[in-house]
């Protein structure tokens, strides 16, 4: 963790992450769906997961670019058909 990083490496990495961030989101989302019908609890782990990886790259977007991300907190669990709505 010594090294010196400069800014576009940095910029680089933060892109990176949040890329991750959404692919992840995207793929527990799709679990939460496919689990909806046959086991209610592990769709709603999964839809709270992918919640949190909303969140993350909604921050790392800010990061990159200030104001051009509007965070809706129960997007998620909304598109996976989750019950519970977080404020």
């Amino acid at each position: 963790m010594s090294d010196v990083v400069d800014a576009d490496e940095l910029l680089r990495r933060i892109r990176r992450g949040r890329d991750v961030a959404e692919e992840e989101e995207r793929a527990w989302l799709e679990r939460a769906r496919s689990l909806t019908a046959t086991d209610p609890d592990r769709a709603r782990e999964a839809t709270e997961r992918a919640l949190t990886y909303q969140v993350v790259a909604g921050v790392l977007t800010e990061i990159v670019a200030p104001g051009s991300h509007v965070v809706d907190a129960g997007a998620a669990e909304a598109e996976a058909g989750g019950g519970r709505r977080v404020t």
